[in-house]
């Protein structure tokens, strides 16, 4: 199989046996950013980290929006398949494990759209300040699938309603969640570092 790509990315190979990092930039980001985040949170982990193919306003994004908050949720639907063909063609191209995704912001957005529209490509996810894709969400079946929300009680990006959404629907379709919101605004800090690397050394 060859594999064929549009996005940029970087592979950095690592322990054969546990599940790669899927990394997922938030907006103006690449697919540097979270690199040093991937190493120090999970050390020996392979790191698959792609940029986002659209661009607002010249900075990359993983799918368009209207607005601050108002998702074009066809797009979502489009760059999320189009994702999941990645992950897939990089995963034999690679040898890998299904990958725990490591998503930010808008990442960890199309890492929450990746689970419920294609929920065979991940093993697992991390969502950073993450928010409901959907305003209404597709049925999924997560049984067994383990994932860390974190949210941040004065994050003025995004509404507490919708992330609490995304977790209801994570619980709902089955999911192992841990969702916690932080005293923290958008970025994240030294409690979001410890919360991820201590959910990762969990996984296998």
């Amino acid at each position: 199989m060859t594999f064929n790509t549009a996005f940029i990315h970087v592979f950095e190979p690592g322990d054969a046996d546990q599940h790669p990092l899927l990394l997922l930039h938030g907006t103006g980001g690449n697919e540097r950013d979270l690199l040093d985040l991937g190493h120090a949170a999970a050390p020996g982990r392979g790191l698959l980290s792609p940029r986002g193919r659209v661009l607002e306003n010249g900075m990359p994004r993983f799918f368009r929006r209207f607005a601050e908050g108002k998702f074009d949720e066809d797009d979502i639907r489009l760059r999320s398949a189009e994702l999941a063909d990645f992950v897939t063609g990089a995963c034999a191209e690679y040898k890998l494990k299904k990958p725990i995704a490591l998503g930010f912001s808008n990442g960890a957005n199309i890492a929450a759209a990746l689970l419920v529209l294609h929920p065979d490509v991940l093993a697992g996810a991390v969502l950073l300040r993450a928010m409901a894709p959907f305003k209404s969400m597709p049925p999924s079946d997560l049984s067994g699938v383990n994932v860390l929300l974190l949210s941040g009680a004065q994050d003025t990006m995004i509404p507490a309603p919708e992330s609490n959404r995304l977790a209801a629907h994570l619980k709902q379709s089955g999911a192992n969640l841990v969702h916690q919101t932080l005293p923290a605004s958008h970025g994240l800090t030294q409690t979001d570092f410890t919360l991820i690397t201590n959910f990762l050394a969990a996984q296998e």
